[in-house]
Formats: C-alpha cells, structure tokens, sequence
C-alpha cells in the first residue's frame, strides 16, 4: 500500500498537467492543486497498513449487499479519487461479466484490477468526449477527433486520439480509463475503444479548471477550502497503448456495455452523496431557523419537512438498491439497476427545489453576511456582532458562520458544481429515466391493474 508522502512523490512523475495557462511540474506544492493533493494523501495515510500483502478496503469486490453497504461510508471518508477508483474497478468488472464470449478482454481486465489493487493508486475515469456537432454521430464528424478513437493498430497495441471532458481529479490520479461514451453504430469500430492509459503517458495532456476558493481566509470557505477537486480536460495527443491494457478494439456491439456499467456505479456514488447531503440540508435548515427564531414558523416547518421527505426517500432508495442487489457470474454484488437509477432521478431532479427551501429559510444573509475578518476589527467587529446576533441569544459568531456554510455548499462555486454535478453525474437526468424504465417490470404492473378491474388482456387485432 501506499503513504501519503509516497503518493505526493508519485505525482512528480512528469505528467504533462496545465492550470490556467502554465504547466505544473510540482503538483504537491502547487497553491490549489496542491491542497486537493493534500487530501487524497490523507486518505492514503488513514488507510494505510505496512503489511506487504495488505490491500485497500476502497479497492475490494463486494460479494454481498451488507459488503455493498459497508463499503459506502468507507467512501464517504475517503477523497474523490477514492470513488473514481472505486467505480472504475467495478465498471471494469461488471463491464467483463457482460461479455462472456470475449475471453481474451476478460482476462486483460482481471489481471490489470489484480496489479492496480496490488499498487494502490487512483483510477480516473474518461468517457465524456469532446462530441464536435451533437447533431452528428462519431463517424460523420466534420473532425473526426471529435470522439476519442484509434488511429493507429500495431501488433503490439493501438495509438489513440481525442479528448475527454469533465474529468473530475484527472490530474491527481495514476491512471485513465477511457471508454466509449456512448453506443456505438457499424463503421465507428475505430470510436469503440476501451483501455487504460497511464497519467503520465506520453501524449497525455490534461488541462484543469477548478472551483477551489481564491480567498485568503478560509473561514469564509469553510466546507470547499478542502474539499475541492480539480476538473481535467484530458487531452490524447496520438497515445500509444499496449495490448494488456486494450479492453476493447472495434466491438461496436459492446461499446454500449461499458459506457452502461460506469453509469451504474457513478449513480451508485451520486445517489450515496445525496443521500448525506440532504440530511446536511436538512440540518442547515433547522440550524439557521433556530438561529433566526423562526423555528416554530409554519411555512418554515413546512420546507423543513419537505427537505426531511426528500432525504429520507433519497435514502430508501439507496438500501433498495443495496439490498434488492444483482450478482454477476464471477459472485460481485451490483447495486439493482431500477432502484439506483430511480433514486439518482428524484434526488437530481428535486434538489434544486430542496436547496430553494434552504434559502427561503435562511434568508438574504446567505450572500450578504460579513466576513469572519470583519469582526476583528476595531471600529466595526463589535457593532457586527451585535446586529448579527439571532433569537434566543444566538451569538452574531455562530450566525454568521452558518451563513457562510451555506452560502458555500449551495450558493457560491462549490456549490454550483455541486448543483450541475448531481444533474450530469451518471448520464444526466434523461439517461436514468430510460434506464429507469427500461427495469421496470411494465407487465407486471399492467397485469396487476387488470387483475384489479375484473379484466383481461386485450389481443391486438390482426
């Protein structure tokens, strides 16, 4: 396994990685990047073992829904690599127990999960493409790098060429499993690739945006000022591939299945996130009425109990998926398609309305409110705290911190990444809904309602 000061070093590889203009060369000592750096080192350090034959528990196959539910708050304690890591192993082994006659990318992909659990390094994952004309498919592109896509096949590999879009951590992780990001049709079996690609291969080009606050006090940040990640627009500038790491070359026929198994486990992941977060909007809600006295308002009880109603089925949603588990051949636990996909949709597609109430509760000084600097100074700290002192005797302090809370997590960067992030995560809002519907047990359901009305089933007339 590897240390935190083990995993920093392993980033000065010389991965060719740019931040708005200039190309970092110390990633750990890098003033945002760095820091984001610091916590998946930390991570690495609060899991380590020096056991030699020790392996990560964020990198284990559950085998059963209680494995399957265990492994979830182990994530939640863990950095955003840790769940790309995690995802992208089981996209890679559900992707495998969905293709029963390729033998040959079966065993590439066990044995690269076997060596990258041995090393303990972070996986990131790469299917977004560029996409050039949305109206046009990948082989009719004006650009046909528009999708990522083989150029070239030796005997020994493939050379690739493209680009991947919102690549969450892309920077900070060892390696990138690039799949297709979508079905593919005949004559795109150049655009039907899947294979992992080292973070500092040659022609690897990563581009990073990042919503880190630029503030110097990191009190009036006090969720993102650790918790941000860098997004990497990863750039394939003709890179070479060895056939070990090649999953798929050309098989239309299954380019479909991986993009569907890494939709699988980000909803897994998004649908789990929601689940603390809106039991944290909750509480930012009755923490906030309290402070401002209006705890016993009835339209206030009445958005607090709307927010208590969408956390609570966020989380039936989730032990649904759990427990109603599938299993692939191989004995792996999957998340149930129709219960994860379901609750990622209510949970997306609600929690602006959620994060509407919140505001509504909280009032304006969510963006008004001072900063923390401000009450140390000596002509206005005392006057602040006295005007932004709440009901009951709330100290001006605690309210002001609690502004600044929520302000962060929901009305300021951090916030808006998280809004688009829990739309888009997965496939966007329509993708689970045609997955949604598509487990769906439609007959079941039309047969109950006959049975019900005394009916039976009309015979189509011929």
């Amino acid at each position: 396994m590897m240390t935190g000061d083990e995993y920093r070093a392993s980033l000065n590889d010389g991965r060719a990685t740019f931040f708005e203009g200039e190309r970092v060369d110390d990633i750990p000592n890098h003033p945002v990047m760095g820091v984001a750096a610091d916590v998946v080192a930390a991570c690495y350090d609060g899991f380590y073992s020096p056991d030699p034959d020790a392996r990560s528990p964020l990198m284990g196959i559950p085998k059963s829904a209680e494995e399957l539910k265990n492994r979830m708050p182990l994530l939640h304690d863990a950095d955003m690599l840790a769940h790309t890591t995690y995802s992208s192993i089981m996209t890679l082994i559900t992707a495998a127990g969905r293709m029963p006659d390729q033998p040959v990318y079966n065993e590439r992909i066990m044995a690269y999960v076997e060596e990258m659990q041995k090393k303990d390094v972070r996986i990131i994952q790469c299917i977004t493409d560029a996409k050039g004309d949305r109206s046009l498919p990948p082989g009719k592109q004006p650009d046909p790098d528009a999708y990522t896509h083989v150029v070239e096949r030796r005997d020994d590999g493939v050379v690739i060429r493209g680009a991947k879009l919102h690549i969450t951590g892309a920077s900070l992780g060892h390696e990138l499993l690039t799949i297709p990001t979508k079905a593919m049709k005949p004559g795109e079996d150049d655009y039907s690739i899947a294979c992992c690609v080292p973070v500092n291969a040659p022609g690897v080009k990563i581009v990073n945006a990042s919503y880190a606050p630029r503030h110097e006090d990191v009190r009036h940040f006090p969720i993102s000022s650790t918790k941000h990640c860098p997004e990497g627009f990863v750039i394939f500038d003709d890179v070479f591939v060895p056939n070990e790491r090649v999953f798929l070359n050309g098989e239309i026929e299954y380019a479909a299945n991986f993009a569907h198994s890494l939709g699988l486990w980000e909803r897994l992941g998004s649908l789990s996130h929601l689940a603390d977060d809106a039991d944290i909007l909750v509480g930012f809600a009755q923490l906030i009425s309290e402070a401002n006295g209006l705890d016993r308002v009835a339209h206030v009880k009445e958005k607090i109990s709307d927010l208590i109603i969408y956390a609570t089925l966020i989380r039936a949603s989730l032990e649904a998926a759990i427990y109603n588990c599938d299993f692939g051949p191989d004995g792996a636990a999957f998340p149930n398609e129709l219960y994860i996909n379901a609750g990622k949709y209510h949970g997306a597609a609600n929690y602006s309305s959620m994060v509407r109430h919140l505001h509504d509760v909280s009032g304006g000084g969510i963006v008004t409110t001072p900063t923390m600097a401000d009450l140390e100074n000596n002509e206005v700290g005392a006057l602040v705290r006295k005007y932004m002192a709440g009901g009951a005797g709330v100290a001006g302090e605690y309210r002001m911190k609690l502004f600044h809370a929520i302000r962060d997590i929901t009305a300021d960067s951090y916030g808006g990444w998280r809004f688009v992030t829990y739309l888009q995560a997965g496939g966007g809002l329509y993708a689970q809904r045609i997955v949604t519907r598509r487990h769906y047990d439609l007959d079941k359901a039309k047969s109950m309602a006959l049975e019900q009305a005394h009916m039976e089933a009309e015979t189509p007339a011929k």
